[in-house]
């Protein structure tokens, strides 16, 4: 893949962006994030590592860096390091919205093909929309379908949370179906983003939300559910949570 510089002077480089995230580095920071993003043996994120960046400064550093090109954002998505595989997935973002349709077809394809890469869920939330759920038609989701019966739990997620995309633009019924097919699965993460893009639905659609429930309430993990039902008012959360409803 291609992407057109933005500015005149050299080039961005990988080295350049490296150096700079490093010299950023902020050990203690990095200490606690491998924490809250449950890095330790058996948990989720086994084995991710942190400089100790904060979002704000990778960010800017995205921002700084726009005209890396591509694959050497690809490149950067199969690093060790969470903040530069973050910065990797924001530079897509902004190249996929800025870019014509041959440079979209190309990011897109490219995300799904590494989507084992978006390996966290502040990294599949800050993407999938943008690039996935924006490359598709919501009459045509077999991807999201594909993704949501797969083994591995980010595109699963991914799955989901592309259908933020649709969400935005009133279209509900994929996010529906996405999330029917995930009603048994197993792990907290996808409870909560499923939830969460319910929970969405029903601040647009509340009849909409309530019929969903009405059908899947009673089989639906409880996290699930407690993120669904969230903006209800208490007394109907609590007959949701009872089975009384």
């Amino acid at each position: 893949m291609k992407s057109r510089r933005t500015s005149g002077g050299p080039a961005p480089t990988l080295t350049a962006i490296r150096v700079e995230l490093h010299a950023l580095a902020n050990p203690v920071r990095g200490a606690h994030s491998q924490r809250f993003f449950k890095t330790g043996p058996g948990e989720y994120a086994e084995g991710d590592k942190f400089l100790g960046l904060t979002v704000p400064q990778m960010r800017s550093i995205a921002r700084k860096y726009r005209g890396l090109d591509d694959p050497s954002a690809l490149e950067l998505l199969y690093s060790p390091w969470h903040e530069e595989r973050l910065i990797a997935l924001l530079l897509l973002v902004d190249g996929y919205a800025r870019g014509d349709e041959s440079r979209r077809q190309k990011i897109h394809r490219a995300y799904v093909a590494n989507a084992r890469q978006i390996n966290n869920w502040d990294l599949v939330d800050l993407s999938a929309a943008q690039i996935v759920g924006s490359h598709l038609d919501s009459r045509e989701i077999a991807l999201l379908e594909r993704l949501a019966r797969s083994k591995n739990i980010w595109k699963r997620r991914i799955a989901i949370v592309s259908t933020f995309h649709f969400i935005r633009s009133n279209e509900f019924l994929p996010t529906l179906e996405i999330a029917a097919i995930l009603l048994g699965d197993s792990h907290d993460l996808i409870h909560k983003a499923a939830g969460w893009m319910l929970r969405e639905v029903g601040k647009r659609d509340r009849q909409l939300l309530d019929k969903f429930l009405a059908k899947h309430y009673r089989q639906m993990p409880r996290t699930m559910l407690r993120y669904a039902i969230e903006r209800h008012p208490e007394s109907i959360r609590k007959q949701y949570l009872a089975g009384t409803i």
